[in-house]
């Protein structure tokens, strides 16, 4: 193991399965990394460990769950913005949501808005998920590179491509995956950048990438990898997987169909899947 790796990568979100692990539909990546690190189990009480259960306000219409986005604790507020998720795109539901993603003082609460905004779609919520991409909390930052791909990768590739640089692991890998749905086999050169990544999860990422691409240089990085004894076995055998793909196969499996699903149903099962080459 690196010696910055527990430091830069941190401990995995409890409250999701750790053998699960993403897919990238065509309307946003599902390929990402958007857990908190920081969630204390142990001090969290029940109805905020439920915060991402909808079904008790499944039934109230968005009237109701805007005022709880304004005025609800801090729970209320969650849940609200992921019901929001699926309601229709009027200007008080994406005005709410921009306002929650921008300003709101839980950084849960953020983070579900912009994913929200995502769904209700717009200018307005592409200028809000802009905006939210330079969120103090890099969860936050993550959600927003996954809301700008979902909305529109080509028009804000400026904006996802800096996030490459991003001091958080999350937001890299979220980015790095981005620029592969959009770039294809042209998004080598950051991929093997990306490569000797101070993140295992970002290095894994790199190499589990590579296997789309049909370059001479992606396999020589990925034989490298493979056979360095100081990586991580995970990144390691990623490598070897990716070896044995079929570039042009592996691309497809990342123009799939959207996600389905209710909000907080759709978050859970993107959040840690692992997509198998």
């Amino acid at each position: 193991m690196r010696d910055d790796e527990a430091a830069a990568d941190g401990p995995t979100d409890p409250r999701v399965s750790p053998e699960r692990s993403p897919g990238f539909g065509d309307d946003g990546p599902a390929d990402v990394e958007v857990s908190r690190e920081d969630v204390a189990i142990g001090e969290a009480s029940p109805r905020e460990l439920a915060a991402t259960d909808v079904t008790p306000i499944a039934d109230d219409d968005a009237r109701d769950h805007v005022e709880r986005l304004e005025c609800g604790d801090a729970v209320e507020r969650q849940r609200a913005a992921l019901a929001l998720a699926e309601a229709d795109p009027e200007p008080a539901v994406v005005e709410a949501l921009a306002a929650a993603g921008l300003r709101d003082d839980d950084a849960d609460v953020r983070q579900f808005a912009v994913e929200a905004l995502a769904k209700v779609e717009g200018e307005r919520a592409e200028r809000a998920a802009r905006a939210v991409a330079d969120d103090r909390d890099p969860w936050v930052r993550a959600e927003a590179v996954v809301a700008l791909d979902r909305l529109d990768r080509e028009a804000h590739a400026d904006r996802i491509e800096a996030a490459l640089a991003d001091d958080h692991h999350a937001v890299r890998r979220n980015a790095l995956v981005s620029v592969f749905k959009r770039r294809g086999e042209d998004a080598l050169g950051p991929l093997l950048d990306a490569v000797d990544d101070e993140s295992e999860r970002v290095r894994e990422w790199a190499a589990h990438l590579l296997a789309g691409v049909d370059d001479d240089r992606a396999r020589a990085a990925l034989r490298a990898v493979a056979a360095d004894e100081s990586e991580r076995r995970i990144v390691r055998e990623t490598a070897a997987r990716a070896l044995d793909a079929d570039p042009r196969r592996f691309r497809r499996q990342f123009t799939g169909a959207a996600d389905g699903g209710d909000a907080a149903g759709a978050r859970a099962d993107r959040l840690n899947r692992r997509p198998d080459l």
